[in-house]
């Protein structure tokens, strides 16, 4: 490809959130390209295969840069299409996608010094907005971020998602990053050509660009990935750097991709309200907390995701509020938090509060508005009283799912 048909561009990511899986079998990670130029100065043998084990864990990074082409205008419905993987075809000229850039992985290790990857996965900073408000779509980002990493790296990664109390794992280091001229026509004043699906060859699935090293824009690679087969010849032949591959496929436990937002929040929203609980210290010496979850059902535990940190557990369950202490929080902090939780959740309406139809709505308001401050004090009370105890202990924490009783029961 001629340098006439590749734009190169300054990339300076900006952190947004990062998650957190592992991966499901063991693997070898290949190693990086060669440089595009070798420099003949470096001494250093070129990097090698990565063993991969089964279980370890890997860190995304999802960021956000001005440069990183843009999705291009849609219709909400075309977004909506994209967003549940139902439009993949390459050549529909008004099939909607969302560009990322995507990092090779780099090893680095976790808080306990266990060993990990790392992956970034930069969009362009204008669907920024839309993952703070629309919790569907920054799950539709995550699992994109996740179809691109295995395709790039042979990885099958698990779709228990943790979320870390972490903008980023590691600096986000300026890159220089080469894409195709005809992604950016602002830039070029070149129109995006379209080819039919008929015209694309099945050829590789990454074209490799440019990535940083120690900080220093430099010929070490990272990718730009493709929802299609191409290569280097055809980038200019696309309409764009498509979006999701395919619809989110389970993983081995049979759990789909849920995440914790930042007003709480997973893929399907139902209830609102924070979820009771509780702790105590069992016979063994074990902190025991005891979350109730009305409705809790067997597809409900098969679809749900508990992580567990030494100062922290998360447990996102579809059609409720994510049950998230984060004990690493300050007291004020902790505080605040828990107040926007319990004044963030819906007022249930008059019929339903009211145990007639004659009690004046303002008494109804008055006396819903004392539960929530009952309520929200007693939160703030037990969660304060468990930062005050012991590190929780993550290797040997258990969790016991009681359908029935409608309750998880965490032991740590």
């Amino acid at each position: 490809m001629s340098s006439s048909t590749r734009v190169r561009i300054e990339l300076s990511p900006k952190a947004g959130f990062c998650i957190k899986s592992s991966t499901l079998s063991p693997a070898v990670l290949p190693p990086p390209p060669p440089p595009t130029k070798p420099n003949a100065n470096l001494l250093e043998p070129a990097s090698g295969p990565i063993p991969i084990a089964k279980g370890l864990k890997v860190f995304v990074n999802i960021a956000w840069d001005a440069n990183v082409p843009p999705p291009p205008e849609g219709s909400e419905e075309a977004i909506q299409r994209a967003m549940q993987g139902e439009d993949v075809d390459e050549g529909n000229p008004s099939g909607w996608y969302v560009p990322v850039i995507v990092s090779s992985g780099r090893q680095d290790t976790d808080k306990a010094g266990n060993p990990s990857l790392v992956f970034d996965c930069i969009y362009n900073t204008t669907v920024k907005s839309r993952t703070l408000r629309d919790p569907e779509f920054k799950i539709f980002l995550v699992e994109l971020a996740l179809q691109r990493i295995e395709a790039q790296s042979g990885l099958a990664l698990s779709r228990n998602i943790g979320t870390p109390n972490i903008a980023s794992k590691g600096k986000l280091l300026p890159r220089t990053v080469q894409v195709p001229a005809a992604m950016l026509p602002a830039l070029t004043g070149a129109p995006s050509a379209i080819q039919s699906p008929t015209q694309i060859p099945s050829k590789p699935l990454i074209q490799e660009v440019s990535a940083p090293t120690n900080g220093v824009a430099s010929s070490s690679p990272t990718s730009i990935d493709k929802g299609a087969n191409i290569n280097a010849a055809d980038l200019t032949l696309l309409p764009g750097l498509r979006g999701i591959l395919k619809k989110p496929a389970p993983s081995a436990s049979g759990s789909s991709t849920a995440i914790v937002t930042e007003k709480g929040a997973t893929k399907t929203q139902i209830d609102d309200a924070p979820l009771d609980w509780s702790w105590t210290k069992d016979e063994k010496g074990r902190l025991r907390v005891e979350v109730h979850v009305p409705g809790l059902t067997r597809s409900l535990v098969q679809s749900s995701t508990l992580d567990v940190e030494p100062r922290r557990i998360i447990l996102a369950i579809p059609g409720r509020r994510v049950f998230d202490i984060d004990l690493e929080l300050s007291d004020a902090e902790l505080t605040a938090r828990i107040g926007m939780a319990h004044s963030s959740c819906s007022s249930p309406g008059s019929s339903s509060s009211s145990p007639n139809n004659s009690t004046p709505k303002g008494k109804v308001a008055d006396e819903e508005k004392e539960r929530r401050e009952n309520r929200k004090e007693a939160d703030t009370t037990r969660t304060l009283q468990l930062k005050r105890q012991r590190d929780f202990v993550v290797d040997g924490a258990e969790a016991e799912w009681e359908v029935g009783g409608g309750k998880v029961v965490i032991y740590v």
